[in-house]
């Protein structure tokens, strides 16, 4: 399997393990809102009624995130090569690998480290659009591309 193949896989496996994780917190709050039993101290129960309902709907909102990195992932294509820094590139500077795709942090490949970032980050649009032999400055480092594949 070629590297570009292995890095959206395992992207796909991050997303896939937050995706479960707020799927499992969704049940989880609906259950509790549901066995949510009226007391006698009805103000202490509404609370805990709304603070349920606030945690739903922001795992709702993580949902969705989650739906559009999945989503983004799909749009990869593993055989296209260009030589211009876009969607779906992977990039190696003198200092550090990335994969710009999606934003799940840190993945170790073949002993290798690459940076998953999304294009919209604060240096995913910095890096768009360069090639190698460019230099990009992020957070006062300057970097040199090396390979854009």
């Amino acid at each position: 399997m070629d590297l570009k193949t292995t890095l959206i896989d395992e992207c796909k496996r991050h997303v896939n393990v937050r995706l479960q994780n707020i799927q499992d917190t969704i049940l989880s709050n609906q259950k509790a809102l549901q066995s949510e039993t009226k007391s006698s101290a009805g103000d202490k129960h509404e609370t805990g009624r709304a603070m349920l309902q606030l945690e739903i709907e922001k795992a709702g909102k993580q949902l969705l995130d989650v739906e559009q990195m999945l989503l983004v992932l799909q749009k990869i294509n593993s055989k296209l090569s260009s030589n211009k820094i876009g969607l779906g590139s992977v990039v190696e500077t003198d200092e550090m690998n990335f994969f710009i795709s999606v934003s799940v942090g840190k993945l170790i490949i073949s002993n290798t480290t690459y940076f998953a970032i999304s294009p919209v980050s604060p240096i995913g649009k910095i890096m768009l659009g360069k090639s190698v032999n460019q230099q990009i400055i992020f957070n006062g480092k300057t970097l040199n591309i090396r390979l854009v594949k």
